[in-house]
């Protein structure tokens, strides 16, 4: 598949990563760097606007810490002349209706402005669209999130990232400077075979938003890390897996019309049906594509699953589209084991009667126990979708939230007669009995 990709998409070279929690790393190359070093796992790469993934992260990083709110104008941490109203939430999500790009052509130039040109020009910069309308990309929105992620910080944000999340997680090849070992870019020419190099550019102040180089292999575990943070980051140092969940969370669709693709904090959110989503980003920059994606969900998906590819043409399409056809074919035809069932403890005593099937809105539920806690699925639910969770309110033992799936964060309580026994359940305020009644509490079984 990768070798079919750099030769049918004439990409001079193609660098692949495949990361998972229960294999090896897989990598794969195909092609040459284009210039005096050879081309391998080391090989550097331009990986353009899944930067905004990183500085994403160091947004949430800085909100758990209690500097900021999502919701703060992002005037109340910068002195900016203008657009200071719009919230940190809307430029995350790019429904903030801020401009695509800094002021002046800078596509044109390809120079980018410098921290202070940046904040001052926003006075010359437009809100496109009212805030909350509809998607509207802005690297100059992630731009402002990183000057304001290095105020807060106090240093840069190359430095920020370096010390927050790179060291943490031992992506000990990504950096914003290439050095010797990059692979060149190309502008590969539409009617002949020549391949033209495209001009190296630094981003300056739109850095946050597309400056980092990485390897196939840093972007594969860096792409597992989104979907499954738990497994390369069990005590949450770099953001805690519940942050991520609200990361992954789509805030907005990227089409009225088909609703293909969704957009959460910073993140491209790409269902693939059977409850299956790919979650990360792709990138572009002159000379430079690159797609980065972990796979959450499914039958088969094993743990910290993440692919990475990453080419040097800005051309090579077909590039964007590899990680989802490699993630799904690593899953069909090699899926993750399937871990043996084990009996487990009981229910808790308090509970044991409960369990069973109830009755709410004229629908029948199955509440049971396992895994130490008590959840609740549909009789007609489809498989693979998730049951609710809940759990136990401490200091009052017949009430739980319920904590994932179906009625997430509202609250079950139970009611017990005489003797003890639950007779009755309220969740989300509904009633549940243990038959089908109707809302004045007929009984069809009397």
């Amino acid at each position: 598949m990768v070798r079919r990709v750099q030769a049918e998409g004439r990409v001079p070279a193609v660098a692949v990563a495949l990361h998972r929690a229960d294999r090896p790393l897989w990598t794969c190359e195909a092609g040459g760097t284009g210039n005096d070093t050879a081309l391998g796992p080391q090989t550097l790469f331009r990986i353009g606007s899944v930067t905004k993934t990183f500085t994403a992260v160091l947004v949430m990083q800085c909100r758990d810490a209690g500097l900021l709110d999502l919701d703060d104008p992002v005037g109340a941490h910068l002195d900016v002349p203008a657009h200071g109203e719009l919230t940190v939430r809307r430029l995350l999500s790019h429904t903030a209706g801020l401009q695509r790009e800094p002021h002046g052509d800078v596509w044109d130039t390809l120079r980018a402005p410098g921290a202070d040109e940046l904040l001052a020009d926003l006075a010359r910069a437009e809100r496109v669209l009212p805030p909350a309308r509809r998607f509207h990309y802005s690297n100059l929105g992630l731009a402002v999130l990183g000057q304001l992620v290095a105020r807060l910080r106090g240093g840069t944000w190359a430095e920020v990232l370096a010390d927050r999340v790179l060291a943490p997680l031992a992506l000990t090849a990504t950096t914003d400077r290439p050095g010797p070992a990059a692979a060149t870019g190309f502008l590969v020419d539409a009617y002949s075979d020549e391949a033209h190099p495209e001009p190296p550019t630094d981003f300056g102040a739109v850095g946050p938003a597309a400056q980092l180089w990485s390897t196939a292999a840093d972007m594969a575990r860096w792409a597992a890390f989104l979907a499954d943070p738990a497994a390369l980051d069990p005590t949450g140092a770099v953001l805690a897996p519940a942050t991520l969940d609200e990361m992954r969370w789509p805030l907005t669709v990227t089409d009225e019309t088909s609703w293909g693709a969704g957009f959460g904090l910073g993140l491209i959110l790409l269902p693939q049906g059977d409850r299956v989503v790919h979650v990360g980003h792709d990138g572009a920059m002159p000379g430079f594509l690159a797609a980065v994606y972990g796979r959450r969900g499914g039958d088969g998906t094993p743990g910290a699953m993440g692919a990475a590819v990453l080419g040097s043409s800005g051309t090579g399409v077909d590039v964007i589209d590899l990680p989802h056809r490699l993630l799904a074919a690593a899953v069909e035809h090699d899926p993750a084991d399937v871990v043996p069932w084990r009996p487990g403890p009981p229910a808790p005593p308090h509970l044991r009667g409960m369990l069973g099937h109830w009755w709410g809105e004229g629908f029948a539920y199955v509440f049971t126990w396992h895994d130490g806690t008590l959840r609740a699925r549909g009789v007609d639910d489809p498989a693979g979708k998730p049951p609710a969770v809940f759990a136990p309110l401490p200091d009052r033992p017949d009430v739980f939230r319920t904590v994932s799936g179906r009625e997430t964060g509202e609250l079950l309580r139970l009611t017990r007669d005489a003797t003890g026994a639950v007779v009755r359940l309220h969740w989300a305020t509904y009633r549940f009995t243990r038959g089908q009644e109707t809302f004045d509490g007929y009984d069809f079984r009397r």
